[in-house]
């Protein structure tokens, strides 16, 4: 199969291929011997609770803030 790489870096993978990773968001890119490696990642459920918090805003302090806040009761 054969893709082009576009001028900001992009390429599309082929349907063919797509369909065997439906679940899949993100690829994990490496190179080896001169070859790029795409890897499957599926993001555990710790990982989707982070992402969701960036999503709003929340840090660390902040979730230490209301552990402490919840702790006092």
């Amino acid at each position: 199969m054969l893709t082009k790489k576009t001028s900001r870096n992009q390429v599309t993978l082929p349907k063919s291929v797509v369909r065997h990773f439906q679940d899949v968001d993100y690829f994990d890119v490496q190179e080896e011997d001169g070859k790029i490696i795409l890897l499957p990642v599926r993001p555990n459920q710790a990982d989707a609770v982070r992402e969701r918090l960036a999503e709003l805003g929340i840090d660390e302090q902040d979730v230490e803030e209301a552990v402490a806040w919840a702790r006092k009761r």
